[in-house]
Formats: C-alpha cells, structure tokens, sequence
C-alpha cells in the first residue's frame, strides 16, 4: 500500500480532514500522546517524500525518525501528554480521548473540518464533526501522520524518562510490561512514572502466590 491511497481516502471525505491518534495506551509507565495532523498543501512531492507512510507500527523507529520531520513541517499539528497522575485519575481510555481532544482543538478552527479517529470511539464533548476509522493508521493518511508524531514524540519521552531510571530500560521496552520491566519493579519497585492500576494484576498475583507458599 502506497502513500498515495491513504492520501486518496482523505480525499474521499471532500472535506477539509484532520487525523488524529494515540501512542501509549497499552504501557504501564510514561503517559499517554495524542497527535493531530492537518495537510493543508499535498503536493506530488511531498507524497514522494511520505513514500512510506503507514500506521506507525509497521514502521521501524529510524523508519519513523525519517519522516518525523516531514510531517512536521509540512502540517498543522499538535502532540498533547496526559500524564500518568491524569491516567490514574480518569483511566487510560478517558485519558487517549482527552489528548485527543486537546490536541484536535488546536489545530481544528472552522466546522468545515471533519476530524477522523482513529479506532471504535469518538472524542468525548468534542464541538466539532467527528468519525472514527477502525484501523485508520493504515488507511488515512491524516490519522498515520498523526500516529507517527505521537509514537516518535513517546518514545522520545520514555528515554529521556529512562535516562532518570535507567534500571527499567525503557528505552528498549517504552515502559511495556515485559518479563525484563516486571523483574526490575520487583527489584526497585514503583516510581513515579509508573501507573499503579496497570500493575494490580501483577501485584495481586505475586501477594496469592506468598499466600500459596
């Protein structure tokens, strides 16, 4: 599937489109980003130059770093963090649709703009036209400009976060429970990054374990 086509989809709306997604719903530290992306010029070249835009992903980190920037200089955009303290609050499905929120109401101005979702839910008390693309990273080029954007910023995020606490590695695991992150919180435990309700399960199997012994 070429660029081409997830351009051709946004074209299909006949309006103006912006796409939005997120990046960290399923890891239990760091927080959860949100990209909105607007292409006001779509040009022959800058289709060449987003050759292998797709869902974030399907593509390889340096893959994603290449066309980061494009995208960036070539959209109205805006990337939004709901931060962990946030998530713990409201849950991590509010939390997605809440950066979503933020970050579409920057870049959308006008009625005219039909915002696409990626995924099964809308933006919650959001004022203007919405739908939501089951799989729309991989079909609307808006929506996988705006997962790249929220991927790359995340995961820029999480080493900066791993630098502070390199002993999880979250520069390799971007803050996903692998058995190398789990082994490491019951080494260190919980820091302030982590998000506790992500960990019950963890926990509780762990307490019914002693119990057993």
């Amino acid at each position: 599937m070429t660029s081409q086509y997830l351009f051709e989809f946004d074209k299909s709306f006949n309006k103006n489109i912006t796409g939005t997604d997120e990046a960290g719903r399923g890891p239990a530290a760091g927080g959860v980003f949100a990209a909105a992306v607007r292409f006001e010029k779509i040009t022959g070249g800058l289709i060449k130059d987003l050759e292998i835009l797709n869902d974030s992903k399907k593509l390889s980190p340096k893959k994603r770093e290449s066309i980061y920037d494009v995208i960036k200089n070539n959209t109205l955009n805006k990337i939004v963090c709901v931060e962990v303290e946030e998530i713990e609050k409201i849950n991590i499905l509010n939390s997605s649709l809440k950066a979503m929120k933020l970050a579409c109401e920057s870049v959308v101005n006008n009625f005219d703009t039909l915002v696409l979702v990626d995924g099964n839910k809308l933006i919650k008390d959001f004022s203007y036209p919405q739908q939501f693309v089951i799989k729309g990273d991989s079909k609307s080029a808006s929506i996988a400009a705006a997962s790249i954007l929220a991927k790359v910023t995340r995961d820029r995020y999480m080493q900066r976060l791993h630098e502070e606490y390199p002993m999880y590695n979250w520069a390799k695991n971007a803050g996903y429970l692998t058995k190398e992150h789990l082994d490491a919180i019951d080494k260190y435990g919980l820091c302030k990054y982590h998000r506790p309700s992500f960990l019950k399960k963890h926990f509780d199997s762990k307490s019914k374990q002693l119990i057993l012994q």
